[in-house]
């Protein structure tokens, strides 16, 4: 595996091309790169959204727990 500090010059790289190439950005583009690659670490240690297997077009309403009030009617 990639160590972080090669990720993050990697992705620094791509920026820097992405942007053109400009001069007297490489801060910037190093902070940015730094951004993006730990948000990419959090959103894997959070791990796949597994959807709810009792909501949606597959669920059978007949077996759904009813929600005080979302009928319409006031909670009693």
């Amino acid at each position: 595996m990639v160590d972080r500090e090669e990720r993050i010059r990697r992705r620094a790289h791509e920026i820097w091309e992405r942007e053109g190439r400009p001069q007297g950005r490489e801060r910037e583009h190093w902070d940015q790169a730094v951004q993006e690659i730990e948000a990419e670490g959090s959103e894997a240690e959070r791990g796949p959204v597994v959807p709810d297997p009792t909501v949606g077009a597959g669920s059978d309403p007949a077996r759904a727990t009813p929600i005080p009030g979302a009928n319409g009617k006031p909670k009693s």
